[in-house]
């Protein structure tokens, strides 16, 4: 969803050239698909069909969506078989995931051996979410073993009182998680995300290594390869 100029472009086009190749799928693309590369066909997986993403997000009346190919949870891809795609792309999304481990796990589940994960993730530093509290690994921990529920609400009521400057937060927030508003739940560094892939080695069940970890301006670029 996010558009700032054209330079973040040009190093998402390069790594996907580097390590995009064969069938996959793109989670939550709207207005922003990644332009793959020769060789590289997607199927465009979203939790609504494109009509009812045009009524969800009225701010992108005047953006050109993509067809949704596959209506589905994009954190869980329920309906994609084990190790069927050479890839998953999902930018701007995990840090929407209120379990950012599982997210990984289902992603790193479809995938053959040697497939990519290619993820773009804001730098909480260059966004509107700078005055927030960094996400820590035992966080993401605590939520994957124990079940996010427990953190929503002041998921909410942090969004609500650092990103929208709610006089009530906890009241916003609640109005938030009512309405299933979409927030980050998660926010990073590009330190702290590297350490919660670090961490992620062990707890999820596929073994996977991250072929690339860069800074591209208002966020960073992480590739995993499936073991």
């Amino acid at each position: 969803m996010l558009g700032r100029g054209w330079r973040f472009r040009r190093r998402r086009r390069r790594l996907a050239r580097r390590f995009l190749r064969g069938e996959g799928v793109e989670v939550g693309a709207l207005n922003e698909p990644l332009r793959l590369p020769r060789g590289a066909r997607a199927r465009y997986v979203d939790r609504l069909a494109t009509a009812a993403l045009r009524e969800r997000f009225p701010e992108l009346a005047g953006e050109r969506l993509v067809d949704v190919d596959v209506v589905d949870e994009g954190e869980t891809l329920a309906s994609v078989a084990d190790a069927s795609l050479d890839f998953v792309v999902a930018n701007h999304v995990i840090e929407h995931t209120e379990d950012p481990l599982a997210a990984l796990g289902a992603w790193l589940r479809v995938l053959r051996s040697g497939g990519v994960v290619f993820l773009a993730v804001p730098d909480m530093r260059h966004t509107f979410d700078r005055g927030r509290e960094p996400t820590t690994t035992e966080h993401v921990l605590r939520d994957h073993r124990d079940g996010p529920a427990g953190s929503r609400a002041a998921h909410f009521e942090e969004w609500a009182g650092k990103v929208m400057g709610a006089a009530d937060p906890a009241a916003e927030g609640a109005r938030l998680d009512a309405a299933r508003e979409e927030i980050h739940f998660h926010v990073w560094t590009i330190d702290g995300f590297g350490d919660l892939l670090a961490a992620a080695h062990a707890e999820l069940p596929v073994a996977f290594e991250v072929a690339a970890l860069e800074p591209n301006r208002h966020e960073f670029v992480a590739v995993l390869r499936r073991a």
